[in-house]
């Protein structure tokens, strides 16, 4: 891809005052919103706005810090468009990252684009802006599905309400914080005598211990062995989402906190 011309449509950031306060009341309206119509993913990116903060730059920075992130920023690559890129994702053999990406999207008919589309619902979010700011939000934004396969939670409905919860210990974005915690409380209220709560709980605890994710180079990560990347990036299983029976995950449907 061309990054001077992928830069040059790019809107440049408004750089609108209060960027990254918090905006509680706005994230309580669009959870309301949200709990009514559980389809309505709009309302996850209205309460990922309100509630980043200071996350992203602070990630931004995080990058910044190793030679690794240095140069992933520097190549400043859209990751959404790596991952629609089909030939790449068919070159990955049997057991890798990349087949368990292919073979866990294709099926769902999921799609980084897709994600990507629903984001620039939220009128003023800013994601498509040329900052760097910006593209780390993307990259975040981005690799949420990659993140499915390496924790190994699925996406049933309280499989989503994990990876958030594992996404909240990756970044400390009180977005995926507040989301995941309104999800285990649903599934909670069943009093089925499942481990919801538990499994959420054990679900930020390994995104707590794990690796720093967003610092990976994607490209070199898709070719490894996917149990041989998990161990290196000290992936715990999540064995007490696993104990939970499959209807039982999906009994309240795909949620509003799934991204």
């Amino acid at each position: 891809m061309d990054m001077t011309a992928d830069l040059a449509r790019r809107p440049t950031s408004r750089a609108t005052p209060g960027r990254f306060s918090l905006q509680p009341v706005r994230a309580l309206q669009a959870m309301r919103r949200l709990i009514a119509d559980k389809e309505d993913t709009q309302q996850v990116f209205e309460i990922m706005r309100a509630l980043s903060g200071k996350t992203i730059p602070r990630g931004y920075r995080r990058l910044l810090s190793t030679p690794k992130g240095g140069y992933i920023a520097y190549q400043r690559e859209e990751f959404a468009d790596r991952l629609s890129d089909h030939a790449w994702l068919a070159s990955f053999g049997p057991g890798t990252v990349g087949a368990a990406y292919r073979d866990f999207i294709a099926p769902r008919g999921l799609s980084a684009e897709g994600l990507a589309d629903e984001s620039r619902k939220v009128p003023d979010n800013d994601v498509d802006a040329a900052h760097p700011y910006a593209w780390f939000g993307r990259r975040v934004r981005d690799i949420h599905d990659v993140w499915h396969v390496l924790t190994g939670y699925g996406t049933d409905g309280f499989g989503e309400v994990c990876v958030v919860a594992f996404s909240y210990g990756q970044t400390d974005n009180l977005g995926f914080g507040f989301i995941s915690f309104a999800g285990a409380r649903e599934y909670m209220k069943m009093r089925s005598g499942h481990p919801f709560g538990r499994a959420a709980w054990q679900a930020y605890r390994n995104g707590r211990k794990a690796a720093w994710l967003p610092g990976e180079d994607y490209n070199a990560l898709f070719a490894e062995d996917l149990e041989a990347a998990r161990k290196r990036l000290k992936i715990d299983a999540p064995d007490l989402y696993l104990a939970i029976p499959s209807q039982e995950r999906d009994r309240l449907g795909r949620p509003a906190m799934a991204l």
